[in-house]
């Protein structure tokens, strides 16, 4: 009888087992509210950051990491020309040769010269040539940012005539470029007037072309001979 009585826990010793028990489960009851809390708390962030995402434009991604990448490239070019060496140089010494040439061929795909259809589509081509040689002063945007705040976005409100006055480097800017396309379009060669008194020596345009090259090259042998031909037949 004494060794069962010895075998059976206390009194005390069960109780304390049972609160160390309840401790333990109230510990991790709380632990289970906080980590419900914090899930709440991550869900409705995320919430509201997919809220924002929504509402910004469909090209804002892009955009973004195109600014990024722009200011980037402006404080390379700022340390390369406090080092005195040059931007273009040290750009083309980090980019690998398949780089280079996976770059050219997303170049051709993105913009293939179709040749000529219409003049729409050549001056649609013309517009967007000129529009990715602008490289924006992004300097410069921030300062009248800061100097016009709200009034920089003008409205159908707004009063433009007089009000901007364009800076000397801008305005050589623009001079340059139209001596560029001044320069390039005398370049190009016109179509020449069709000349009706003109001798008929061809029997199709590919035989007229044909005269043309014998001329050009043979011509001046073929002179005397021609005029000879031409008194005889004349008498």
């Amino acid at each position: 009888g004494s060794s069962g009585s010895e075998d059976e826990p206390r009194p005390g010793t069960a109780e304390a087992a049972a609160a160390e028990k309840r401790e333990q489960r109230l510990r991790k009851f709380r632990e289970l509210h906080m980590m419900r809390n914090e899930a709440r708390r991550l869900n409705h962030q995320e919430v509201v950051e997919e809220d924002k995402r929504l509402k910004l434009p469909a090209n804002w991604e892009a955009k973004k990491a195109r600014l990024e990448w722009q200011l980037k490239e402006e404080e390379k070019k700022k340390e390369c020309a406090a080092r005195g060496e040059d931007y273009e140089r040290v750009k083309l010494l980090e980019i690998s040769a398949e780089e280079a040439e996976r770059w050219e061929r997303k170049k051709k795909r993105k913009n293939p010269d179709l040749g000529f259809s219409d003049y729409a589509a050549a001056q649609l081509r013309q517009y967007q040539r000129l529009t990715r040689q602008i490289k924006p002063d992004l300097e410069q945007y921030k300062k009248l940012k800061e100097q016009y705040g709200e009034a920089l976005y003008p409205t159908s409100d707004s009063l433009l005539h007089g009000t901007h006055v364009p800076s000397k480097e801008g305005v050589d800017r623009m001079v340059a470029d139209l001596e560029k396309q001044i320069e390039k379009r005398e370049k190009y060669s016109r179509r020449r007037p069709y000349n009706d008194d003109a001798d008929i020596d061809y029997i199709n345009e590919r035989n007229a072309k044909f005269n043309k090259k014998a001329e050009r090259f043979y011509g001046k042998y073929t002179a005397e001979i021609k005029q000879n031909l031409e008194r005889g037949t004349a008498v």
